[in-house]
């Protein structure tokens, strides 16, 4: 699959291609295209045209501008969506991919049928959301192994393997040097989010260390668009775990939009 040449980044994508309305997967920080491993072949069964791609400074994509500042993540996405046909588009988004999906559907209304934003804390920058979120991830949850902060107890019992090869995807997800975070151009707020007319879904793990179910329904409570659902046992990739139960209910979900 080719890298698409944009301002400061070659984005590494890959396209199943055909006819049908193409959905967009954003990963989350530890992840690359290979964590949608789960959901190419149902979602692409199911009729949908499947774009995944890897952020700036993710597996695969090569900043080409290392003098100049990170870009606005969105700016990425929106010339991925032009530059491939793709508009209106369903995004389909984990953790801080969550965040970008909610800044461009923002931003970019027009281009997108639906959002998905699982297990994530949404970007938002109000004071009384941020001081909650500091209570329910504190440090000591931030220093825990990568692995144990984000997989949920269950599938690391139940599933070594699987929990082993979402680990190694994890490690291979960031060969570049880290410099500043890309953060959304126009900051998120409950006052933006009330003005969302795109269709989301809100998809929390009830088992999540970093995006309780608490926190995602404070996010799902100020979208007047969305509907929420939490899915039990699940960490922080519930995506990843139970992968059969969370693409049921992400097609549903499409199906309608």
């Amino acid at each position: 699959m080719p890298h698409l040449p944009l301002p400061g980044v070659d984005l590494w994508y890959e396209d199943t291609g055909g006819d049908g309305v193409p959905v967009v997967f954003l990963h989350a920080a530890t992840g690359t295209c290979e964590s949608w491993v789960y959901q190419l072949p149902s979602f692409a069964t199911a009729g949908y045209r499947c774009i995944t791609y890897e952020r700036r400074t993710w597996g695969r994509s090569r900043p080409t501008d290392t003098d100049g500042g990170p870009g606005y993540a969105t700016d990425d996405l929106h010339g991925l969506v032009g530059a491939l046909g793709l508009e209106p588009c369903h995004l389909v988004a984990t953790a801080a991919g969550g965040i970008v999906a909610l800044a461009y559907s923002l931003d970019h209304p027009e281009r997108v049928r639906s959002v998905v934003v699982a297990n994530t804390i949404g970007g938002v920058q109000d004071p009384e959301y941020l001081e909650v979120q500091s209570r329910l991830r504190p440090e000591e949850i931030q220093r825990l192994p990568v692995d144990l902060r984000e997989l949920g107890p269950s599938y690391r019992g139940l599933y070594p393997e699987g929990a082993a090869r979402w680990l190694e995807i994890e490690q291979g997800s960031r060969p570049y040097e880290i410099g500043p975070a890309q953060t959304p151009p126009v900051p998120i707020t409950y006052a933006r989010l009330a003005t969302m007319h795109v269709p989301t879904l809100v998809l929390a793990g009830e088992a999540d260390l970093l995006s309780p179910p608490a926190l995602m329904r404070m996010l799902a409570a100020h979208i007047p668009t969305s509907r929420y659902v939490s899915l039990p046992e699940v960490g922080h990739a519930g995506f990843w775990e139970r992968p059969h139960a969370w693409n049921g209910l992400v097609l549903e979900f499409l199906s309608h939009h």
